[in-house]
């Protein structure tokens, strides 16, 4: 509507400029020269009429949006005028002054409702800027790093040094942990890092968590489940040798003392050497137990080095295929890309694969289609991995979060101590090793470096 009356006002305006022009031409040139001043004269106040006008709007209009950018929203025009195109365009205006406060009072109120989360987060959140500079830092942040306010990281040197040099070389998908002791206590942080983009401008996003809540009551449950089962074995080992030695006790005293060698019979001595070699092994199995604990604490620092993953991965299938003798199971190994390479001791990670690798084909043994298959390659995040995947039975979910502790096994054979040992050293190593598990339909360890 507004643009109609406009364009109608211009038109009428041209229109009888145009007509003025011709005008003033005409009798030019029929040398009426007094009327045809009066028409330049008439001619050159419509000219100046029409750019009053046109002025007049662009200035209204540019008024507008300059109160508009400064959050001025009490501009209001009159809207009752004598030119209806006017008249129009001001009501307009102030429709579209209203719609625009609407807009900007609910981004307000929604930018008030998550300042107002993100400042009752139990999490540290902060944006950092290339140079370093802190855009925004929430309370608990600068509560868990005892420093208000967060401007720059450079800051960060007068909490700890060590602290500013990991936020100095922090790149995005870092993840770190980090220990920040004062006088008063110790606070394990932990730090995930991520890439974020505001108005064009290239951000970092850090979040700090306090985890030593959370670090206490795992110790405390893995120091349980790992008590659990050192109790299990050891009460296993034990009760048979107290059984036996209490029967063998038997034979050589009774309630009235010692007996007599004279009284002794040939099946008695025959039993008493049947238990003593009970207990004998008995007690050997709980040496081995002993000393497998002790190979567990006492891991070597790896040896790190840089290992085509694809040779990695050709031994690993060498050294199975001699438990695959009859190739009843499909074994394959894939490297993407080929020329993967993994820094790591070759020899502890080929542990890890062989311990893996064993454990699926055991699961593998009753299925006629069973599949093993090992994959490296990279994350889209660029970290590389190992994967080592099955269609095996499984593992039940209720055994989950049991099989990494310590002397865990579910079969009749072996110390359980492999997969931990495997967790041991994936954590050597700076990295992580996760199951995930679907009975009978796909199990899969995935080692992350």
């Amino acid at each position: 509507m507004v643009s109609r009356y406009i364009y109608l006002q211009l038109l009428l305006r041209i229109t009888l400029l145009s007509a003025t022009a011709l005008a003033v031409g005409y009798f030019l040139f029929g040398n009426q020269l007094i009327i045809a001043g009066l028409a330049l004269v008439l001619l050159i106040v419509q000219t100046t009429m029409l750019i009053r006008y046109v002025n007049h709007t662009n200035r209204k209009i540019a008024y507008f949006f300059d109160a508009i950018k400064n959050e001025d929203f009490t501009l209001r025009f009159p809207e009752k005028l004598s030119v209806k195109s006017l008249e129009e365009l001001n009501h307009s205006l102030n429709m579209l002054n209203v719609m625009i406060q609407e807009i900007h009072l609910k981004k307000q109120a929604q930018e008030q409702y998550y300042q107002e989360i993100l400042r009752q987060a139990d999490i540290g959140i902060l944006t950092v800027n290339p140079k370093g500079h802190i855009l925004y830092a929430n309370p608990r942040i600068e509560r868990l790093l005892n420093y208000t306010p967060l401007n720059h990281i450079k800051q960060l040197k007068q909490v700890d040094e060590a602290l500013y040099a990991l936020f100095e070389d922090l790149q995005p998908f870092d993840s770190k942990i980090f220990q920040l002791a004062n006088e008063r206590e110790k606070t394990q942080l932990a730090l995930k890092a991520s890439a974020i983009s505001v108005d064009g401008q290239a951000l970092l996003l850090v979040m700090v968590q306090d985890i030593h809540k959370e670090l206490d009551e795992k110790e405390t449950d893995s120091w349980v489940r790992l008590i659990r089962v050192l109790t299990h074995e050891i009460m296993n080992t034990i009760t048979p040798i107290t059984s036996i030695s209490e029967s063998i006790l038997k034979y050589f005293k009774t309630e009235k003392g010692s007996v007599p060698i004279k009284e002794f019979n040939k099946s008695q001595i025959q039993n008493t050497v049947k238990g003593l070699e009970v207990i004998k092994g008995q007690g050997t199995d709980l040496m081995e137990f002993v000393q497998s604990y002790r190979s567990f604490l006492s891991l070597p620092k790896p040896d790190r080095s840089l290992v085509s993953a694809q040779n990695l991965l050709d031994k690993v299938k060498i050294i199975m295929d001699q438990e695959n003798k009859k190739g009843a199971i499909s074994f394959t190994v894939t490297v993407d890309p080929i020329d993967l390479e993994l820094f790591i001791d070759e020899k502890q990670i080929s542990q890890i694969l062989v311990n893996l690798s064993k454990n699926a084909l055991q699961s593998l043994v009753q299925n006629e289609s069973g599949q093993l298959n090992i994959f490296a390659g990279t994350t889209s995040n660029g970290k590389k991995y190992i994967e080592v995947r099955d269609n095996g039975p499984g593992i039940p979910p209720e055994l989950i979060d049991e099989i990494f502790v310590p002397f865990f096994t579910t079969k009749n054979t072996g110390t359980g101590i492999g997969l931990s040992l495997s967790k041991q050293i994936m954590h050597l190593h700076g990295g992580t090793i996760k199951v995930h598990s679907i009975p009978f339909t796909q199990t899969s360890f995935v080692l992350s470096f």
